[in-house]
């Protein structure tokens, strides 16, 4: 199936944090934030919606996706969001939110070119994604966060958007924050800086975090399989439950908010029983462990559920015909 976009629930706390700053109540506005967990796939539409009626409040406020995009911090951006703060320098930070970008919007779109003297971060006009503000809110919270996080001050050397040019005192605000050019009416979401600003080195960088972190997010993406919403959702839930112990079809079910008989429906549609799906999601993940030596064998098994590492032995030879320990060598 096709990829579905959407963003992920981290991300709307930043409007929440808005309306904090400009002290409205906003009622209706924070009931639907609220009903949004940071693990959750939040759908574009919703996400677009919130926006526009937040900003609605505020009809005088000067680019206002600039605004909102600029009190970004990195628990807007989950995981992603340490694991870039956590690297050498910004070229690895880059790298980072393009291997990641699937986990924020569902999908990958980013594209990341070296041009002479230099680098060009890019997102297609074709990708139905963006309208004004939620760009202006994406690219904002961009460079804001790496302004935030490179120990030199980052200059950047040009800004453009696919969407129509705003009048001329907006389109000065969006000069003035940037601090370079800025086009609209381009072919993609572009943003360029100077090719020697990727060796600047991150100010939190912690080689050791980083490396934990990039193994949590290597399981998210295995369990995030090119699906539908509804499919991701699942994986989401079984994710969080294998830790626990938990992963049965009614555990999973209520954690969906859906029936049994509705999650099972689901489950037929795809061609694939609720055990199967286990165990695909657990062989996954366990490959996935089996590289970080930190991690014991009896702690994998917990990690996956299992109440004793003989079961997940037991179970890994079932699945690859190899025992763990043969697939982590030694």
């Amino acid at each position: 199936m096709a990829s579905v976009i959407r963003v992920t629930g981290a991300w709307t706390q930043l409007l929440t944090d808005w309306l904090d700053h400009e002290r409205l109540t906003a009622a209706d506005i924070r009931a639907m934030l609220e009903h949004w967990a940071p693990e959750d796939a939040v759908p574009l539409a919703v996400w677009r919606e919130l926006l526009a009626r937040a900003v609605a409040l505020r009809p005088q406020q000067l680019a206002p996706g600039l605004v909102i995009g600029s009190g970004v911090q990195p628990r807007h951006v989950g995981v992603m969001g340490y694991v870039v703060l956590a690297s050498r320098n910004l070229g690895e930070a880059m790298q980072t939110y393009q291997r990641y970008e699937r986990l924020f919007y569902g999908t990958d779109l980013v594209a990341i070119e070296a041009l002479s003297d230099e680098f060009e971060v890019r997102w297609p006009k074709n990708a139905p994604i963006f309208d004004q503000l939620t760009d202006a809110v994406g690219i904002a919270a961009l460079i804001t966060f790496l302004r935030q996080q490179v120990e030199s001050p980052l200059a950047v050397s040009a800004v453009t958007f696919v969407n129509p040019a705003p009048n001329a005192e907006e389109h000065a605000a969006y000069e003035a924050f940037f601090g370079c050019p800025v086009r609209f009416d381009d072919t993609h979401t572009r943003v360029r800086f100077p090719a020697s600003y990727l060796a600047l080195p991150m100010a939190h960088s912690d080689p050791s975090l980083r490396l934990l972190l990039d193994r949590q997010l290597q399981a998210l993406l295995l369990a995030l399989p090119d699906s539908d919403a509804f499919d991701r959702a699942l994986q989401q839930v079984m994710l969080k439950l294998l830790p626990e112990g938990m992963v049965t079809l009614p555990r999973a079910a209520g954690e969906l908010c859906v029936s049994v008989r509705t999650l099972q429906r689901r489950l037929d549609a795809s061609g694939i029983c609720w055990q199967s799906l286990l165990d695909r999601t657990r062989e996954q993940l366990a490959r996935q462990y089996l590289q970080d030596r930190t991690l014991t064998l009896g702690d994998i098994a917990l990690l996956l559920g299992f109440s004793e590492q003989s079961a997940f032995n037991r179970a890994f030879k079932r699945w690859t015909g190899l025992t763990p320990l043969a697939v982590r060598g030694g």
